[in-house]
């Protein structure tokens, strides 16, 4: 059986008013459940200018053209002017997803501030972040988030503490291969990892083994049968510039039989055997066509 969990990160506010009607309408089409993370506090990417000193910065840059992807406006969030608050400015975007039937979990409070910053948080720093973003998902949903995947795969053993303590039903922080309880050091933690599996689009594009009219078929020879196939995209991406390119890969998925579910789904189906879930070493490693580094499955891959 073919199964492809698609996770949605929705980064800005741009992303969250454009990107997610446009692909909750694709969706709708093609009569597909996803896992929308949402940006819950406010948008300052800005702030992310601070990365040209990141190796492979300029080289993603040069791949994908960051202007047209997020528009200057956005690009001056958080220097120029103060970064909106995303929700509460489209709170009712954010229910109406959920409203849809698609899974709703928590991308970040503030994105900016947790992809470049958490690894100097302190453990009371970042538990200040996971509890901020918790306050805004229930203010917009009125309900307690049950995930949270990490802005830029960024998880370390303070994140993990905070996510024990919040009580989330898994998490999906890093890029792997299977369901696992991560571990740092001798700890192991007690919120299931649902990695992602494949690589994002804004990793390959503009690679010239990659062309983008045969992306779409790369893609399908990398989902296996009977495995762990989770595919994150960004509304920003995916949702916006790459709409049309997007359809497109779900009409050839569609036409394939693959079957999509929600991670939560993957997740619950794991749990119920949960003496079979290995633990694995969460640790920062490297993925190709991705600038810094990240959080990765460690143990049983290397990127």
């Amino acid at each position: 059986m073919l199964e492809l969990a698609i996770k949605i990160d929705v980064d800005t506010e741009r992303g969250t008013r454009v990107g997610v009607p446009d692909l909750l309408k694709l969706f709708e089409e093609f009569k597909i459940q996803t896992t929308f993370l949402f940006s819950l506090g406010p948008d300052n990417t800005g702030r992310a200018i601070k990365r040209i000193f990141r190796p492979g910065f300029f080289q993603k840059v040069s791949r994908t053209n960051i202007i047209e992807l997020y528009g200057l406006k956005t690009l001056t969030n958080g220097i120029l002017r103060k970064g909106p608050h995303i929700g509460k400015c489209h709170g009712d975007i954010m229910r109406q997803t959920k409203a849809q039937g698609h899974e709703v979990g928590i991308h970040c409070y503030d994105h900016i501030r947790w992809q470049d910053g958490l690894s100097k948080m302190t453990e009371a720093e970042t538990r200040i972040e996971v509890t901020k973003a918790c306050n805004a998902f229930k203010e917009v949903f009125s309900q307690p988030a049950q995930t949270m995947g990490a802005a830029g795969w960024q998880s370390n053993r303070n994140s993990l503490t905070a996510y024990d303590d919040s009580g989330f039903l898994y998490a999906s922080d890093a890029r792997g291969t299977s369901p696992f309880f991560p571990k740092s050091g001798n700890k192991t933690f007690k919120t299931l990892q649902i990695p992602t599996t494949l690589p994002t689009l804004d990793e390959l594009i503009g690679r010239p083994e990659y062309p983008l009219d045969s992306l779409a078929d790369h893609y399908l020879s990398l989902i296996k049968p009977n495995a762990l196939n989770t595919l994150t995209i960004h509304a920003e991406l995916e949702g916006m510039s790459y709409l049309a390119w997007f359809r497109s890969f779900l009409e050839k998925a569609v036409a394939n039989k693959i079957s999509f579910v929600t991670v939560e789904s993957i997740a619950k189906k794991a749990l119920m055997n949960k003496n079979k879930i290995i633990s694995a070493q969460l640790i920062q490693g490297s993925v190709d066509g991705r600038s810094g580094t990240l959080a990765v499955q460690g143990d049983v891959i290397n990127f």
